[in-house]
């Protein structure tokens, strides 16, 4: 039995050995069979459909080159939301790396050490290509296709237009995703596609979307339009076509995402094809006038009477409703007028104590069709004035600037010393008159100023001037009472009254001498702008306010004026040589401002404004 056991093993250890050299010899025979048929890429290595086996590295990139290079130059058509593009691939820093993908056919593969296992090898084996990016083209080319296709949100919306409604469609917000779609491009290129190639992107939807526009076009937009709407008003009708109420009439967001109307009611007011009828209708309070009778007392001279008005809530209230209403039976409505009380009623003339004089002025000027205008208009924006008591007036706020939309012309104004054309000239007269009536009304002076140099048909320092911007008339009502501002103008007089209730018997006005006296200097202008101009002393004067109560001084102020001298100016033609200084003057007469010529006037003549203080005798003050 021994012996059996021996002779098995040794016949099993001899048998691999003879075996094993068999397969020797044999490999050693595959192995230069397979070296001398085999070359750098295994058999049946792909790449993209490209068959490399068997190719030298060399050969292997020749075939890439030629198979592959239309593929990898072909634009690639993507689509970002809705849209299509073609994208070129270089510009987008793709290349197909040939040399690469080869090392990587290479790796893969068997090898040159391993040939004779690639003998034993079945079926075939796919390389993936090597694809190149140049990171920084690529992201530039991104962000452009990202700008040129980026689709903003749209809300759905309707308009109106010609009398017609038109729904705006939705559109969803669209912006491409740039990380993504690098990786996206770079994924998919060389890769067969039957589609455009979905860019990756992120999307905003519209607040307000199809379903919510379609129902507002069929519930109001459409029946809006449908026809005319008829509106009484104060038993006058009108009817308003569908064009005119779409130029005042939209839709808008209610922030949740639903579309409701809105009618620009104050715009449909002032239409031409509505205000015609509204304005018949409508008309202005008048306010009540007080006026004086023979003893001072204050009357009312006229009543004032109640206005009437449509509001545009009152319009947008009565046509809104309409809208959505069909026939013409349907679509008619009336308009609610509502009473306008004027400012000051007779009664409430009564109640605020306005009751007697206070104080009145009056200056005196030569005619001149500026001053009647500038003059004019300055009174009427003036008269009918109440000022409450702690109230300030201010002359500019009341007045305005004085410019030809607002009703004023050139004239004659103090610029530099001299006179000369300026708009608004004359309106100093007006200023003066209002100081002398506050003045004498016993009223706080908050601001003021004299001409630069004095005028004689003014009282010496009690005469104001105003310039817009720099330089206002203005007093507060201290009296505790109303004042009512009854402003009146001729040709040559202005007149200024305040009515309301006295809180003093009396105020008198005083007069110092002329200190500082200044002669005069010459000048010689030329141009359009020039205008002559009498010679006059520079002085400072004090004038004083006392206020009486019961027989018995029990106040006094002192206001002190200084004017500058008014220089003697010749004009001559433009382009004429002009006097040196020191010359004679010419003999050619002067010119008050807006007067005729005339001859030189002294240089203290007697004043033409006439003061009435709170009841006493009208008296005429000298220079």
């Amino acid at each position: 039995m021994g012996r059996v056991r021996s002779w098995t093993v040794n016949r099993r250890i001899a048998l691999p050995i003879a075996a094993g050299g068999a397969v020797v010899l044999a490999l050693g025979g595959l192995y230069g069979t397979a070296l001398a048929v085999g070359g750098d890429i295994d058999q049946g290595t792909r790449v993209l459909g490209v068959d490399l086996g068997g190719m030298s590295r060399a050969e292997a990139r020749q075939a890439l080159t030629r198979q592959l290079g239309p593929a990898a130059a072909a634009p690639i058509t993507v689509k970002i939301g809705d849209r299509v593009e073609k994208a070129d691939p270089a510009a987008f820093g793709l290349s197909l790396d040939t040399e690469a993908t080869v090392d990587r056919a290479v790796r893969t593969g068997y090898g040159p050490g391993t040939v004779i296992g690639s003998l034993f090898a079945s079926g075939s084996r796919d390389v993936a290509p090597v694809i190149g990016m140049n990171e920084q083209t690529a992201r530039a080319a991104v962000d452009r296709l990202g700008l040129t296709t980026e689709q903003h949100v749209r809300d759905g919306a309707i308009t109106f237009e010609k009398g017609t409604a038109k729904a705006v469609t939705p559109l969803p917000g669209v912006s491409l995703v740039e990380d993504r779609a690098l990786a996206t491009l770079r994924d998919a290129y060389l890769r067969p596609h039957t589609a455009p190639l979905v860019l990756p992107v992120a999307r905003t939807e519209p607040r307000v979307g199809a379903e919510e526009t379609g129902r507002a076009m069929r519930q109001f937009a459409e029946p809006a339009m449908s026809g005319p709407v008829t509106l009484t008003v104060a038993g006058r009708r009108m009817s308003i076509t569908p064009a005119v109420l779409g130029e005042h009439l939209k839709m808008r967001t209610d922030g949740q995402g639903r579309l409701v109307p809105a009618l620009d009611s104050k715009g449909l007011l002032a239409d031409p094809a509505v205000a015609p009828t509204i304005d018949e209708v409508t008309r202005t309070p008048r306010n009540a006038v007080p006026g004086l009778a023979a003893d001072g007392r204050v009357v009312i001279t006229d009543q004032g009477r109640t206005g009437r008005k449509v509001t545009q809530d009152a319009l947008g209230r009565a046509v809104l409703p309409l809208l959505t209403r069909t026939g013409a039976a349907a679509r008619s409505g009336e308009v609610a007028t509502v009473a306008v009380q004027p400012d000051l009623t007779a009664d409430e003339t009564r109640r605020l104590g306005i009751k007697e004089k206070v104080s009145s002025f009056t200056v005196e000027f030569p005619a001149a069709p500026y001053r009647t205008t500038n003059i004019g208009r300055a009174v009427e924006l003036i008269n009918g004035s109440v000022v409450m008591p702690g109230q300030e007036w201010s002359f500019n706020r009341t007045v305005g600037e004085r410019t030809p939309e607002n009703g004023f012309v050139d004239g004659i104004m103090i610029n530099d010393g001299q006179y000369v054309k300026s708009p608004g000239g004359g309106v100093s007269a007006v200023a003066t008159t209002m100081y002398n009536a506050a003045f004498f009304a016993g009223v706080k002076p908050v601001e003021h100023g004299a001409h630069s140099f004095y005028i004689e048909r003014y009282p010496e320092g009690r005469e104001a001037t105003v310039a817009w911007g720099t330089l206002d008339l203005r007093w507060i009502n201290d009296s505790g009472h109303p004042l009512y501002i009854q402003a009146r103008s001729t040709d040559t007089s202005l007149t200024i009254s305040f009515l309301g209730t006295k809180k003093y018997d009396e105020i008198r006005a005083t007069k110092g001498p002329r200190t500082n006296i200044t002669p005069p200097g010459k000048r010689t202008g030329s141009g359009d702008t020039c205008e002559v101009q009498t010679p006059l002393e520079g002085f400072d004067v004090t004038v004083g306010r006392t206020f009486v109560q019961g027989g018995k001084e029990v106040k006094r102020e002192d206001f002190k004026t200084h004017y500058t001298p008014r220089d003697e100016v010749t004009c001559t033609p433009e382009g004429a040589p002009e006097a040196s200084p020191g010359a004679t003057p010419s003999a050619t007469p002067s010119a008050a401002p807006g007067g005729a010529p005339q001859a030189p006037a002294p240089a203290r003549t007697p004043s033409s404004a006439v003061a009435d203080s709170a009841g006493t005798e009208a008296q005429r003050h000298a220079d």
